[in-house]
């Protein structure tokens, strides 16, 4: 083997390597910066005696999760359902609104105003209304995660169902396709990537919703349970609540990811 040739070889090896070590490289890389802004917390809230009720620090934060592990789990498990199952509804409702916002010129200039105005109103302020309406279940959290999720998910299926190139729609016209045929050969498998990115963004905004809702009126959740420890000073267990919210959300939105790799394997990656 000459030099050149293994040269090349050893180059078509890095080049196969290179994004998995990439991938590896910005995990360890990420994980370490992490690992050493909670060494530093640690440090100074020692250092200058910080009251454990203004900042705790990761040790208490640590302590306070395990002590109160059995109502964290419960409160947990209840956000969880409340951001599911309005992120379901939502995808139930959205994707297919989209189709009809699509296909009819009609429904582009009534409806598509009216989902934009929605969009513009905080949902903070919807949420006490809700409570007012519906009371204090679990149906206003479900029905305020529906709308922060509705508009991201409705907004990239009308985006991918638009985004078929005008020559390939060409192509299936002249081959005869219904419009039918042209929407599940063509128009729908060409939105799946855009639908999951819509997804993607919908699904932390869920958390976010599930939260403002406990908020506003609610006897348990994550959220519930942030607003009574804090009111009791007892800051540490507000702190480890706010970390499983963000594990929760960061757990969800790979999930989303993984489902995406799985259903559209020839999305583009990054």
């Amino acid at each position: 083997m000459t030099v050149d040739t293994a040269t090349a070889v050893l180059g078509a090896v890095d080049e196969k390597l290179e994004p998995g070590n990439g991938m590896v490289k910005s995990v360890i890389g990420s994980t370490l910066t992490l690992l050493a802004l909670v060494v530093l917390w640690e440090v100074l809230v020692r250092h200058f005696q910080i009251p454990g009720w203004l900042l705790p620090s990761p040790s208490a934060i640590i302590a306070a999760m395990i002590e109160w592990r059995g109502e964290l789990v419960q409160h947990t498990l209840v956000t969880l359902y409340e951001t599911l199952v309005g992120f379901a509804l939502a995808i139930a409702v959205s994707i297919p609104l989209a189709v009809a916002v699509v296909y009819s010129p009609l429904l582009q200039n009534t409806i598509y105003p009216i989902l934009l105005t929605m969009q513009s109103t905080p949902k903070v302020a919807i949420a006490p209304l809700l409570a007012l309406w519906i009371g204090f279940g679990a149906a206003p959290k479900i029905i305020v995660v529906f709308l922060v999720c509705f508009f991201p998910i409705v907004v990239a299926t009308a985006s991918g169902l638009t985004a078929v190139p005008a020559s390939l729609i060409d192509l299936i016209r002249s081959l005869s396709a219904s419009a039918m045929q042209t929407f599940i050969k063509i128009r729908f498998p060409t939105a799946m990537p855009h639908i999951f990115v819509g997804l993607k963004i919908a699904i932390t905004f869920a958390v976010i919703g599930a939260v403002i809702g406990e908020f506003v009126g609610s006897e348990n959740g994550l959220g519930y349970l942030i607003l009574i420890s804090t009111s009791q000073s007892r800051t540490p267990l507000a702190f480890g609540a706010l970390v499983l919210l963000t594990v929760m959300s960061i757990v969800l939105y790979y999930a989303v990811a993984l489902l995406e790799r799985l259903v559209v394997p020839w999305a583009p990656r990054n």
